[in-house]
């Protein structure tokens, strides 16, 4: 930790958990009507956020975390064409890393790994993603906070495991060893069919300090309750993309994963970069 930037260390004695419990409890108030919207407009023009690209009008939105989860206007993001191993972008941002998982390991940053096994915790046979793919996404605050489907296939299991809420900007991603696996996170995992047979993908939602939300939609739950650390097995519901997988309650990180028996055939078709909401990232 000598090397830490001092921020680092200083959060090492910061109560993320209560912070972030705090910040979005406030995020949920509902303030009186001027109020509101100045705070949002101060927000807007800080970050840059794009309002034509929001599904309401900014005074529509009653609070902080309504303004942060919003859906985007009809029409937008439309799914690139499925084709043989198409794998779509569940997330507005930037992929900031891809590569290989080699002997149950995924690279977080240059000389700095994490464990393909504990990241994937309370998920059955993490083993099928040896040799497959990771590619990492990362969410500014000015982004768009939905996930959704990135694949053709059936959902087979989901989890949530409790952890800290270390930042995941870049100087936590170069200095906090095994970040994404120690920071309190959601995982969705689908077996794909059709165009998507012989993969298997799974979408890793990261919390982060002030991003304690990490949010499943209903619909994988099957009317049941997800415990804070724990698992639940999915009963092969069907999903498509572009269809809602969960949201962030403020921005963060989501690692997707691609293993399954055609992994090694897979290929990326984008480097990193800016990406959108059902831009292809691979096929086949």
């Amino acid at each position: 930790m000598s090397d830490w930037p001092l921020s680092l260390n200083l959060l090492r004695f910061y109560p993320k958990k209560l912070a972030s419990v705090c910040v979005g409890w406030a995020a949920s108030r509902h303030l009186p009507k001027k109020i509101q919207r100045t705070l949002l407009r101060h927000f807007v023009r800080y970050y840059k956020v794009d309002l034509s690209e929001a599904e309401k009008p900014l005074e529509e939105y009653r609070s902080f975390q309504e303004f942060f989860t919003r859906r985007l206007a009809s029409g937008l993001r439309p799914q690139d064409e499925m084709v043989f191993g198409a794998i779509n972008c569940p997330v507005d941002g930037r992929l900031i890393a891809l590569g290989r998982i080699q002997s149950g390991m995924l690279i977080q940053a240059k000389g700095l790994t994490y464990r393909l096994e504990e990241l994937l915790k309370h998920i059955p046979l993490p083993e099928r993603f040896e040799g497959g793919h990771f590619l990492t996404l990362y969410l500014s605050p000015k982004d768009y906070h939905r996930i959704h489907v990135p694949v053709e296939g059936e959902v087979q299991a989901i989890s949530k495991v409790e952890g800290e809420l270390w930042p995941v900007n870049d100087a936590s991603a170069n200095h906090v060893h095994r970040l994404y696996e120690r920071n309190r996170r959601a995982v969705w995992l689908a077996e794909g069919r059709g165009h998507d047979s012989g993969l298997l993908v799974a979408c890793v939602l990261i919390g982060a300090t002030h991003v304690g939300g990490c949010v499943l939609d209903e619909r994988w739950l099957e009317g049941r309750k997800l415990s804070k650390d724990g698992g639940l097995d999915v009963s092969n519901l069907s999903c498509s993309p572009g269809d809602d997988l969960g949201l962030f309650q403020f921005g963060s990180t989501v690692v997707m994963l691609v293993g399954g028996s055609k992994a090694d055939s897979w290929q990326p078709v984008k480097q990193q970069g800016v990406v959108k909401v059902g831009q292809r990232l691979g096929k086949l």
